[in-house]
């Protein structure tokens, strides 16, 4: 089975991530900041030998997209089993507003347990493995190609765990920047647990842009 490369991309920033506010499955739009990371990813992208271009369905995946999908010149495949991880109920809102409204559902988040699962959510179990299915199908699909796909931190979170070998458990621990640049390699679609990160949160095409809103896990952890 020849190796499959894939270039990982999460999205654009969004009102919601500079708020940082849950957004999961929330169909958010790109901020003026987000169009311009976007704008600056599809010139950043224009050399890559790119064959296909896949995209979680939701607006800030193919916003982001679309700059590169016009001058790569590549329809945008929309996946919806690329998208965030589901939060249920906490949807859209930031952390004070989960502590005051759902207090124990915070505070079971903050033990960063694999099977925790906010209400009508996702755990990070499910989560997983439905973003391994989907990069299995993917690597099955376009064998031996390189395939620019436009997701979220979440999903970069999952493969970079996998990829280092971290487990599920505990907050994240890569840096995972709106609109960076991100290469992985999958020399088996029957096992794309098996990945080899090439390079990663690369931001040098948004280097004399304003900084990003961080989203650190670890802040709300008591010490």
């Amino acid at each position: 089975m020849p190796t499959t490369e894939l270039i990982l991309i999460r999205h654009g920033e969004t009102d919601w991530n500079r708020e940082l506010r849950f957004q999961g499955h929330v169909d958010v739009p790109l901020n003026d900041a987000g169009h311009e990371q976007a704008r600056r990813l599809g010139l950043r992208l224009a050399g890559e030998a790119v064959q296909q271009l896949i995209s979680s369905d939701l607006m800030r995946a193919q916003q982001t997209a679309a700059p590169a999908a016009r001058l790569l010149e590549l329809p945008i495949v929309t996946q919806a089993a690329l998208r965030e991880q589901h939060f249920g109920i906490v949807e859209g809102m930031r952390a004070e507003e989960i502590q005051n409204l759902h207090p124990r559902a915070w505070e079971d988040w903050l033990q960063f347990r694999e099977d925790h699962a906010m209400p009508e959510g996702e755990s990070a179990r499910q989560f997983h493995a439905r973003i391994m299915d989907a990069l299995g199908r993917i690597a099955t699909a376009h064998a031996g190609q390189n395939v620019l796909v436009v997701t979220h931190g979440g999903v970069l979170d999952m493969v970079w765990r996998t990829a280092r070998g971290l487990g599920l458990n505990g907050p994240r621990q890569s840096e995972i920047p709106n609109a960076g640049f991100n290469r992985i390699r999958i020399a088996d679609s029957a096992k794309p647990e098996q990945i080899e990160i090439v390079d990663w949160a690369d931001t040098r095409h948004l280097a004399d842009l304003p900084p990003q809103p961080t989203y650190d896990q670890s802040r709300h952890l008591k010490k």
